[in-house]
């Protein structure tokens, strides 16, 4: 298919660039257009603009070690000042339509495990010392090696596992699914809506949110996620001004007495290096690192060879064009995310969008960013999405990614029992890196039952090492006699 795009997308003769702009972001010889480019920013933004109300949810709802929160107006500024920076570097130092923004399941490994660990700033240290880690594979060419350490079934199964554990937390937060109360008493540990049936006005906003994005969605509408969001915003604002409710949880959806305000940079800074390693045990920590490097990783390796297929931008040999450049301010931004407290931010996906509409070139990314910087000014209108709206955006995420699943060979034991165990461990134990954990030493033990213990690479047996020591750390300290 990128042999294909190669050749459609490209022309035999370049036509002569047009000013120093055009040659510097190469736009004719890529056969675009400063129109297409400009169209192409536009749509990567608004089809990717809907992290700017979930990445504050998800970080906000979630409390740290001491119980403290993040507030979500801040959330949202950071969130919006690392897409435009880190979109914008990409297209002068990348040259390729790719957005960044905070990722989607990195999040939630940083609210859901992370953060209950240790403090806020402790959490985002970690974010940091991640991107630099990444940014030292990346010069020093260690990437490749962690690339083919971890088998492609289970990066895929990561990706599911994670795809899952991000639509429960959509279902739980949008009252879809609770904890039962008294689930001492009982073998179900969940149930439907808050009594085991649904009721009230916030989930019936969050339903019907569910099924206009997948209906959005199978009409492959773009920007189905943002337009779900915007429309069951409307409709909560309605119902909350006619009915005046009260249990719509972490925001309330009310017009704002204004929509233009001054950023509020509170989180910028906010993070401490080191300080991780003194509230939890220091494998904790190399794992959850681990974690985020699995995470952040592999996912960006995809996007960024998906993005330059689909854009018909790969050389005579399948590579990417500066791809050592990319994938260094790709953890650059990761680094950014976490000073900026706003989790690690990572190449997306969405960047297809603008593709379709004609992107070929970096140039789109100074459209996609300029709106992210806009987008500093309008917090509050940004803050005003309830969870209701915003969960279903959660749960389709989650579908798109669980689609990957596919490409996993379920007959082949000796890799489908460790993926299964990746996938179905991170939502049952609410937990990512437990997931990843119980899919590696599967892995290991199985391949070294039948023989094949060759065939894993030394980084997995070493990753597997640390995890079978984090799953037995109980039984550990105490052969230790620690305390």
């Amino acid at each position: 298919m990128s042999e294909t795009k190669t050749t459609a997308d490209r022309p035999g003769t370049a036509p002569p660039a047009a000013n120093s702009v055009d040659r510097y972001f190469r736009i004719s010889e890529r056969g675009s257009t400063f129109g297409r480019e400009i169209r192409g920013g536009f749509a990567t933004f608004f089809t990717m603009a809907y992290i700017l109300v979930l990445n504050p949810i998800i970080l906000g709802s979630a409390k740290d070690k001491f119980g403290h929160q993040l507030d979500t107006v801040q959330l949202t500024t950071a969130t919006a000042l690392v897409a435009a920076v880190m979109t914008i570097v990409m297209g002068v130092g990348g040259n390729l339509p790719l957005a960044l923004a905070a990722g989607l399941g990195l999040n939630a490994v940083v609210a859901f495990q992370i953060a209950p660990l240790m403090s806020w700033d402790d959490a985002m240290g970690l974010i940091v010392l991640e991107g630099l880690l990444i940014c030292v594979l990346v010069v020093t060419g260690l990437r490749e090696a962690v690339m083919h350490a971890v088998p492609q079934p289970l990066k895929q199964a990561i990706s599911v596992g994670i795809g899952l554990f991000i639509a429960f937390i959509g279902f739980v937060d949008a009252g879809f699914v609770s904890r039962i109360p008294d689930a001492a008493n009982t073998t179900v540990p969940v149930q439907l809506g808050g009594t085991g049936t649904l009721s009230g006005w916030p989930v019936l906003v969050f339903c019907l949110g569910v099924l206009l994005t997948i209906g959005l969605l199978a009409r492959k509408v773009k920007g189905a996620i943002l337009i779900s969001i915007v429309a069951m915003t409307v409709l909560a604002i309605v119902i909350n001004s006619v009915a005046d409710i009260k249990s719509w949880g972490l925001t309330t959806p009310s017009w704002p007495d204004k929509i233009v305000d001054t950023p509020d940079f509170g989180l910028i800074g906010h993070f401490s290096l080191f300080g991780a390693f003194g509230e939890t045990g220091v494998i904790t920590v190399v794992l959850l690192i681990f974690t985020l490097i699995l995470s952040d990783f592999f996912d960006t390796m995809g996007t960024v060879v998906g993005i330059s297929a689909e854009a018909g931008l790969l050389d005579e040999n399948g590579d990417v064009p500066r791809l050592g450049r990319v994938l260094l301010i790709d953890g650059a931004a990761a680094v950014a995310g976490g000073a900026a407290s706003s989790s690690s931010a990572t190449s997306y996906i969405e960047s297809a969008a603008g593709v379709g509409e004609g992107s070929r070139t970096g140039f789109s990314n100074l459209v996609t960013g300029s709106l992210f910087a806009l987008a500093l000014f309008l917090t509050p209108l940004l803050t005003i999405v309830p969870l209701q709206a915003a969960a279903p955006a959660l749960v389709a995420v989650g579908f798109l990614m669980m689609t990957q699943v596919k490409s996993i060979d379920w007959d082949k034991y000796e890799i489908a029992i460790p993926a299964f165990l990746t996938i179905a461990v991170m939502p049952f134990t609410y937990s990512i890196t437990n997931g990843i954990g119980a899919g590696f030493v599967a892995y290991v033990v199985i391949k070294t039952v039948l023989g094949k213990a060759k065939e894993v690479h030394w980084l997995l047996w070493g990753a597997s090492a640390l995890f079978a020591v984090y799953f037995a750390i109980d039984p550990v300290e105490q052969i230790l006699g620690v305390n």
